[in-house]
């Protein structure tokens, strides 16, 4: 799926039909952070969701509510639907705190994606803020299983606190078994903290890659990432070769609702991945 691709019209009655829910069940439950779980879910009927990196599924506490939530498992190997959520509100809070053996309603998969193979041959820059990793990792997770492909790979993470960096052991993985440049910045570094602090913004002027042929992929915060693409263009990325995960105010997930909308734009499916050089004329208006 390319990034202005919309999801194909569904055949009605479908069973892979994205808009109608389907039964998942969940089969774990990790604690990433204080306030950070990822769910690993398994179909009821045994057929599996296909997705790519950056989509995301409309998830259903039943009798709660409905949230859209960004995929964050391997879009390259089999296994269970992976999404990472921060418990901030009465739907988030049911779905992480469901056990084991629940059954959710998932539809989708939904939206475009991070398209990371256009950077193959080249470098790529990832460069996530807070939760914005969690959007972030399938993409990860391809380029490492397909790191012959790619030349010099950095990720540039930016958290609260250490307490809050999450896929800890993976960031660990991925640059020593895989090669990947990794920056790690928390805004404050109390404890026994003995990395950097600072805003991961500040990463990008002195982070080692090559911008005339860089692919940058960024998630996190509006604002981080309105300062993160225009660092990424000073040094020489080209515009259309900077995508931002938007996510802004999504509810229904088909352009119904209007919340997230952005002038001419419904995040959920014209996005939520956007080229840069599509959203600049959008993020400097304040009123949208």
């Amino acid at each position: 799926m390319t990034l202005l691709d919309r999801s194909p019209a569904p055949t009605p009655g479908d069973p892979m039909d994205p808009m109608l829910p389907r039964r998942f069940r969940i089969s774990h439950t990790r604690q990433d952070t204080r306030d950070t779980w990822t769910l690993e879910l398994e179909p009821v009927d045994g057929l599996p969701i296909g997705y790519a990196a950056g989509q995301f599924t409309m998830l259903d506490a039943f009798g709660v509510g409905e949230v859209p939530i960004s995929i964050s498992g391997d879009p390259t190997r089999p296994g269970p639907l992976e999404h990472t959520i921060r418990d901030v509100g009465v739907v988030t809070h049911a779905l992480i705190t469901a056990p084991t053996g629940a059954v959710l309603g998932v539809r989708g998969p939904f939206g475009t994606s991070w398209d990371v193979a256009d950077g193959e041959g080249g470098d790529v820059v990832f460069v996530a803020g807070g939760i914005g990793l969690a959007p972030l990792r399938p993409a990860l997770l391809e380029v490492v299983a397909r790191r012959d492909r790619y030349n010099r790979v950095v990720l540039l993470y930016g958290a609260r606190t250490p307490e809050d960096i999450l896929f800890g052991d993976e960031l660990r993985t991925w640059a020593k078994d895989h090669g990947v440049v990794v920056e790690v910045t928390v805004d404050n570094g109390q404890h026994a903290w003995r990395g950097r602090v600072g805003f991961v913004t500040q990463l990008v002027p002195r982070a080692g890659f090559d911008p005339r042929n860089t692919l940058a992929l960024v998630c996190g915060p509006e604002t981080m990432m309105g300062y993160v693409a225009s660092g990424l263009v000073d040094r020489g990325v080209p515009e259309n070769r900077v995508r931002l995960s938007m996510e802004r105010n999504m509810k229904c997930g088909v352009g119904l609702c209007g919340h997230c909308q952005l002038r001419e734009l419904f995040v959920c499916v014209d996005g939520p991945v956007h080229a840069y050089d599509q959203l600049v004329p959008l993020l400097a208006s304040r009123e949208l």
